[in-house]
């Protein structure tokens, strides 16, 4: 469990970055939430609350932490 833990902050930290493009910005929450987990689902709702990132981002993280709902996380 802790290295979903650990994978999952090495991704926030892809999510977040400013500097990548929003095109990798994005594949990295995708695998926030292909992770599945609680955390994961923490991690989407907070990238879905940052306002440095573009509205799209921002409603996939929304969209990917929803998926997780449905399924039980």
């Amino acid at each position: 469990m802790a290295d979903k833990a650990d994978e999952v902050k090495k991704l926030v930290g892809i999510a977040t970055d400013l500097e990548l493009t929003a095109g990798l910005r994005i594949k990295a929450a995708e695998s926030i939430g292909n992770i599945g987990t609680h955390e994961a689902l923490l991690a989407l709702l907070n990238l879905a609350g940052n306002e440095a990132l573009l509205k799209d981002e921002r409603d996939r993280a929304v969209k990917h932490a929803r998926e997780l709902i449905k399924a039980g996380h």
